[in-house]
């Protein structure tokens, strides 16, 4: 017997140091392109309008968005209109305070560029809405931005 065993040559170990170097891009990925919820829903607006005439929303962060549509939860009025202004569930005459509060957030050069998204149920209320129209005017808050899906061309 010899002292020294020979060794099999087979493949060799399968190298893991780039590894983690694949693991961070990966997740620097994700973090980058993940688009975080703002807000959560307390209405629920499942049905939007249908629309021919469709256009996305340029600057996204100059956008103050107020949803409309019945409550989820019973302490809120479940099953009831609602408004719902950030995460709160509000009323009409809630609306200038929340306007007001979003231009003190940004420059006022960007003030004429600020838009109001209204996002309501299909079957809202036109008084609610008429309603949440008029006291954007009385903010002089005139750019309103209707949420709706794309759908097809009304036939008569």
């Amino acid at each position: 017997m010899s002292k020294f065993k020979k060794k099999k040559k087979g493949l060799p170990a399968l190298s893991t140091a780039s590894l983690p170097d694949i693991v961070f891009m990966l997740l620097f990925f994700f973090m980058v392109t993940t688009k975080m919820r703002e807000t959560s829903l307390l209405v629920d607006t499942p049905r939007l309008p249908s629309a021919t005439e469709v256009k996305k929303l340029e600057n996204k962060s100059l956008v103050s968005t107020i949803y409309v549509g019945k409550a989820k939860d019973s302490k809120y009025g479940g099953g009831y209109e609602s408004i719902q202004l950030n995460d709160k569930i509000a009323t009409a005459d809630d609306v200038p305070a929340f306007i007001l509060k979003a231009r003190e957030e940004i420059a006022e050069k960007e003030h004429p560029f600020m838009t109001t998204s209204l996002k309501a149920d299909k079957e809202s209320s036109v008084g609610t809405l008429a309603d949440i129209r008029e006291k954007l005017r009385d903010v002089n808050a005139l750019k309103l931005s209707l949420s709706t899906h794309k759908g097809d061309a009304i036939k008569k």
